[in-house]
């Protein structure tokens, strides 16, 4: 994962890039605290559920091990199928590449006799935006193909949000070539996870979601659409569990069977047959396998599966802060007795916890009575209890805890109301003067934002700097100096000044960058 070109695609899409894919869900690092709301398990136990047969075996020093996977396939393969979504017009598919062929606004094309035209080519603006009114091209649309499978005997769908994101028609494969139509009856985005309902009242195949965790080392089996080959099962293992792969509460399973361009929505399932994990992403250096995929886990599909069912979408706590994990360096500055807890970098004008009490360079080191071990902890958490549910913060502040009560919201359903809830005014104008500030190796200089003097601006980092390893750079304002608000590089040389004579080896700023506001634990005095 360290190779600069490699990317983190959805299964059935071609190379995209991790942070493409999280900023079209509206998720950041620090993201605004919420997360899954808990709910009860789906059941789906019935005689028409596959059932299985012991395989043929052999003993080894760890137990019978099977064979043949040939049983276990046999058995589940009905009830995976093919997904294919067809998009354009007043909605279109937002997914480009592989065998995902639309791109947002479908293929657009010129009058008979012109070629079409890649939306990338500099004579695509030319034509289109210089047309005659009432000559613009139509557009055509756009198909795409993913994997799914049954999960109820009256034909209740699970596959991935993004395969069929914007769809007009969704149609369903079984291995037996038989075809039905489907209707979308929910989506959520966040944890990229769709249900589907086939058009049709006649018992199908089904496969149960497992409820025990799986182990690192357990036997995987991948059925799904490759390349709209269909059909298709490859094997590996658990390769590792809690994989963080993107910057929101939900962690995944890494299994290396091969997962492919058209995977995405299918099952992986364990030697039980019951599906352990959605397929969703691969690592990729070029879009194809090498060996690690990513699946979203049986116990999170379960739970949002439960709400697709009822209401069409997920309803999540949300306490409408930004947060960031505390480090050795934070719990030094602030006094914590140990490296825990969800740091307050943020809070959301005019969201839940706005008025509570609740402070920036507030440590969230307890909710009700569950402890905190780390930002994504907290957004678990958070998201585990329902809108509108009355919360008990513990907070460590100013050196003691102390306890704030704030009453959650709904985590805002779409990533255009998070960007809204998110604006903010960029930093000042670098500068070349400035007061340097050797024991934070930095120059500073006079704010010069639009709404006044707002901070103190960073006119240069030094390279040996406890900054400069930060990521704090020219441009970036600070806000505030162990929270206390500063508005002249004097100010913050006073209060720097100060903290250290006090014995400490540490202080907390409070910066302000073009993407978000972030506290900043800084130690004195340049690297070696």
């Amino acid at each position: 994962m360290q190779s600069s070109r490699s990317t983190l695609n959805s299964a059935n899409t071609g190379p995209k890039s991790l942070s493409r894919r999280s900023a079209r869900l509206g998720l950041s690092a620090a993201a605004l605290a919420g997360g899954l709301l808990a709910a009860g398990p789906v059941l789906l136990a019935g005689p028409a559920y596959a059932q299985l047969k012991a395989a043929d075996s052999v003993e080894t020093a760890f137990g019978r091990a099977p064979l043949t996977f040939a049983d276990i396939i046999q058995k589940v393969k009905p009830s995976v199928v093919s997904v294919s979504v067809v998009s354009g017009g007043s909605k279109v598919a937002s997914k480009e590449g592989g065998n995902e062929k639309g791109k947002g606004k479908g293929t657009r094309r010129l009058p008979e006799g012109m070629p079409d035209i890649p939306e990338d080519s500099p004579l695509y603006d030319f034509f289109f935006k210089n047309m005659p009114k009432g000559n613009q091209p139509d557009e055509r649309p756009s198909q795409a193909q993913g994997s799914g499978f049954v999960i109820s005997t009256d034909g209740y769908i699970v596959t991935n949000n993004h395969v069929v994101e914007g769809a007009n028609k969704i149609q369903v494969s079984f291995d037996n070539q038989e075809k039905f139509d489907a209707d979308l009856i929910g989506t959520d985005p966040r944890t990229d996870l769709a249900l589907l309902k086939i058009q049709s009242s006649r018992t199908f195949p089904a496969v149960a979601l497992s409820t025990s965790v799986p182990r690192v080392g357990d036997w995987a089996l991948a059925v799904g659409n490759p390349f709209g080959l269909g059909g298709t099962v490859t094997a590996g293992i658990v390769s590792a569990l809690a994989r963080d792969i993107n910057p929101g509460p939900y962690e995944f399973i890494q299994i290396d069977a091969a997962v492919n361009k058209g995977n995405s929505g299918g099952p992986t399932f364990n030697l039980s047959g019951e599906v352990m994990g959605v397929n969703t992403a691969i690592f990729s250096p070029s879009g194809g396998n090498v060996g690690i995929a990513f699946a979203i886990p049986a116990r999170t599909v379960n739970d949002v599966v439960e709400q697709l069912k009822k209401s069409g979408s997920v309803s999540r706590g949300w306490l409408g802060v930004k947060i960031q994990n505390v480090d050795e360096d934070t719990s030094a500055a602030l006094g914590l007795p140990d490296s825990k807890g969800a740091l307050v970098s943020e809070i959301t004008a005019d969201g839940p916890a706005a008025g509570s009490g609740l402070k920036v360079q507030d440590t969230i080191l307890q909710v009700n009575a569950d402890k905190i071990n780390d930002s994504k902890d907290l957004a678990r958490k958070i998201a585990d209890l329902r809108p509108d549910a009355m919360v008990e913060l513990k907070v460590w502040r100013g050196g003691a805890e102390q306890s704030v009560k704030v009453k959650l919201g709904k985590f805002p359903g779409s990533a255009e109301e998070i960007a809204k809830l998110e604006q903010g005014q960029a930093p000042g104008d670098d500068t070349d003067e400035g007061v340097e500030v050797d024991k934070l190796g930095m120059k500073l200089a006079p704010s010069k934002t639009s709404g006044g003097s707002e901070g103190v601006t960073i006119a240069d980092v030094a390279n040996n700097s406890d900054a400069a390893e930060k990521g704090l750079k020219a441009g970036d304002i600070i806000l505030q100096v162990d929270g206390a608000p500063v508005s002249t590089p004097e100010e913050v040389v006073e209060s720097v000044n100060k903290i250290a004579g006090n014995g400490k080896k540490a202080v907390m700023l409070y910066v302000k960058t073009a993407e978000q506001k972030r506290i900043v634990p800084l130690r004195f005095g340049k690297k070696g």
